[in-house]
């Protein structure tokens, strides 16, 4: 629930006519500047919570899955978020400045009814993360609690619903409550939550690395395994498309990043807090995923390599009281050490899947949700919302393969928010040179009502050329590949600099430098 305190400073700043409007409530609001308190710590940890998480540490995995080698991983990742900082830097500008969320953003892009599109296209994909990250820390769950108690991965026997066991489903309804009681204590909850996630994470993961070197005496073969491909256009197949994942992997915080920023106490602030926390973490943490993964690969002959680069398998088989494979006794012997290790290995699992999933997942569906009908949809209304479709989607089937993670799931989605990117960012550093009306964003016969079609149809337009090419990826088209198969593996930048250019040619024949409503803008 919104701070009623905070929503009667809002309105002092505002003309007294928003507070009746319609498209205004307390969640929506702008934020006051008494109450833009984010630091560069504030922010950094932000990301540093968010991207210190299994996702994130599965990301190298996966590309070498697909055939590179450890450094050409790593690069893939680093090139993909240097790309991504820059959107996610030009979308935080106007909510430093202006104290407003994503949805009322785009509104000014979009128009008021129009926001609707891109803010619920923003939301379903943030449910479809908020599922991902809540079955992968039940999982986690899960498999230590098994380590502890084999018995619980019997419970039910072969019973399932909506693809899940029993056990699994348990451990994931618990990970769903916890996520959704955190998130109903508001925003300044979410910023606590990452300040003290972001060292605690950073600490597990570097005992981990230090931890498992140290016990298989040494980093292993990883480091030096080649590269799967036998020449540069082989590779060239395989890096497009998952550079295009890497950006797709943050694309959702490219748009929503305001949701954050609106709290920020300066564009410094913001801009150097991003910066140091975004592709840093994400290449770091990845990197320490290579070592610890290789270091594993050492120390657990007897186990499938493939898995090891999950680290719930990694540390269920350190903790577990059952003997890995190849070997005579369990990794610990101290039935109590094993038991502190689990406890604090799963404690790490909980906040790192937590602390992004809050941040990153929830926040800006429930701000968008509340867009649509800000006089009964509130923030925390929205986040349960968001919860109930996480469930829905059925997020597992999402990580059934490194293929439909990463070529599916993260480049499709990127195909749909790289021209709502484009748009926002040509609409407001281009047409309105970082000039908003901010009363507006809230009327309903404002300069920026109703529906700008100039952004929908660069919406469309920059969305279409990518659809074949994702129907041919999910299988739904068969046949010989095309050209739009060959477009798809670009989705994210075909989408955002077509929408783009579109945008501002419609811009410039209309020859106006007012709104779609004919008022000055």
């Amino acid at each position: 629930m919104h701070d009623p305190e905070l929503t009667r400073e809002a309105l002092a700043e505002l003309p007294p006519d928003i507070g009746a409007s319609p498209l205004f409530n307390g969640d929506l609001a702008p934020v006051p500047k008494s109450r833009r308190n984010w630091t560069t710590y504030n922010f950094a940890a932000l990301w540093i919570g968010m991207a210190h998480c299994i996702p994130t540490y599965l990301l190298a995995g996966g590309l070498v899955a697909q055939g590179m080698n450890w450094w050409q991983a790593l690069l893939t990742i680093g090139l993909g978020n240097l790309i991504v900082l820059i959107p996610i830097l030009l979308n935080a500008h106007p909510g430093t400045k202006y104290g407003i969320p994503f949805p009322v953003l785009a509104r000014s892009s979009f128009g008021t009814t129009g926001a609707n599109v891109p803010a619920v296209l923003r939301a379903i994909v943030a449910c479809g993360w908020f599922g991902i990250q809540t079955y992968i820390g039940g999982e986690a769950m899960r498999t230590f609690l098994v380590a502890a108690w084999p018995s619980f991965a019997s419970l039910g026997g072969d019973a399932t619903l909506l693809g899940l066991t029993m056990p699994s489903l348990i451990t994931f309804m618990i990970f769903w409550v916890i996520n959704i009681a955190i998130i109903l204590y508001g925003m300044n909850a979410v910023r606590v939550f990452e300040n003290w996630s972001a060292p605690i994470i950073m600490a597990m993961a570097l005992w981990l690395l230090v931890w498992i070197v140290m016990r298989a005496g040494g980093v292993g073969s990883l480091l030096d395994r080649p590269s799967a491909f036998a020449d540069t256009a082989a590779f060239w197949k395989v890096f497009v498309p998952s550079l295009t994942g890497m950006i797709g992997f943050w694309a959702t915080l490219s748009l929503n990043i305001p949701d954050f920023t609106r709290f920020g106490r300066g564009q410094r602030e913001q801009m150097l807090g991003q910066t140091i926390g975004l592709p840093t973490t994400m290449v770091a943490f990845s990197a320490m995923a290579v070592v610890i993964t290789s270091a594993a690969e050492l120390l657990l002959k007897g186990v499938d390599p493939k898995t090891l680069w999950d680290p719930v398998v990694v540390l269920s088989q350190i903790t577990s009281s059952v003997p890995p494979a190849g070997m005579d006794e369990p990794i610990i012997a101290t039935g109590a050490m094993r038991v502190t290790i689990a406890v604090v290995a799963l404690l790490g699992v909980a906040i790192a899947t937590i602390s992004t999933n809050i941040a990153a997942n929830v926040v800006s569906p429930a701000n968008d949700f509340a867009n649509l009908a800000p006089r009964m949809i509130s923030f925390r209304t929205g986040g349960v919302i968001t919860g109930i479709l996480g469930i829905v989607i059925m997020p597992w089937k999402l990580l059934a393969s490194a293929d439909t993670y990463i070529f599916e799931w993260l480049v499709g989605y990127s195909a749909l928010l790289g021209p709502i990117a484009g748009i926002m960012i040509a609409d407001y550093w281009i047409v309105r040179k970082r000039e908003l009306d901010v009363p507006d964003l809230y009327r309903t016969t404002g300069r920026y009502a109703g529906i700008n079609w100039r952004a929908m149809t660069a919406l469309v337009l920059g969305i279409a050329p990518n659809v074949p090419g994702f129907l041919g990826a999910v299988k739904v088209l068969k046949g010989d590949p095309t050209v739009w198969d060959a477009i798809y593996p670009y989705a994210w930048f075909t989408g955002f600099l077509l929408a783009g250019v579109v945008y501002l040619g419609m811009t410039a024949v209309l020859k106006s430098r007012r709104n779609w409503t004919g008022k000055p803008g």
